[in-house]
């Protein structure tokens, strides 16, 4: 097995707490809010500890982006709906966290000729003129990877840290079997 560091970018989870909000009262009662209708249907929370901002949508649903860790992400969903309780007190005490993308980015510390890599791998786009990536689709774990010449690599998709290092990983140890790297 390849061993790869990984580092979380950014985390995108979502929760639904099975209740209306009313945004007008969530926007006049929490501060760190933008909220404006005609721009988007629903209000953007700043929080700062952890940095987050979530998206509050008049259906109960929210998303929770830019955490780093899972914990974090769970931890942004929770103080943002203790804070919306303090408006509403029949929203419910228990509610299901879903971690919908894990963005994470690793370094394979060696450089790559991305044109070599689009003729010899499966599963991958590569127009230079329109983006500097090749994009390397996985199906196992189901991942996609951007993968640049430097080196560098984001991976989106990932549900899982796990799954984030696993599809670096796997790449890399295909890309040495093909000796691309």
């Amino acid at each position: 097995m390849i061993d790869v560091d990984i580092k979380i970018e950014n985390i995108v989870a979502s929760a639904s707490i099975g209740k209306d909000i009313v945004l007008t009262d969530v926007a006049e009662a929490l501060e760190g809010v933008d909220f404006n209708r005609e721009q988007f249907p629903g209000l953007v929370f700043k929080l700062q500890d952890p940095k987050t901002a979530a998206l509050i949508f008049s259906s109960g649903k929210l998303v929770c982006t830019g955490a780093k860790s899972i914990d974090d992400s769970k931890l942004a969903i929770k103080k943002t709906v203790d804070l919306m309780r303090t408006i509403d007190t029949e929203i419910p005490h228990e509610f299901d966290i879903k971690i919908q993308n894990i963005v994470a980015s690793a370094n394979l510390q060696s450089t790559l000729n991305l044109e070599a890599v689009a003729l010899e791998l499966e599963n991958t786009e590569y127009e230079p003129e329109q983006f500097p990536g090749l994009v390397y689709r996985l199906s196992d774990p189901k991942v996609v990877l951007l993968l640049f010449g430097s080196g560098k690599v984001v991976c989106t998709g990932a549900k899982t840290k796990k799954d984030a290092r696993l599809g670096v990983e796997n790449a890399k140890a295909r890309l040495s079997e093909l000796d691309l790297i």
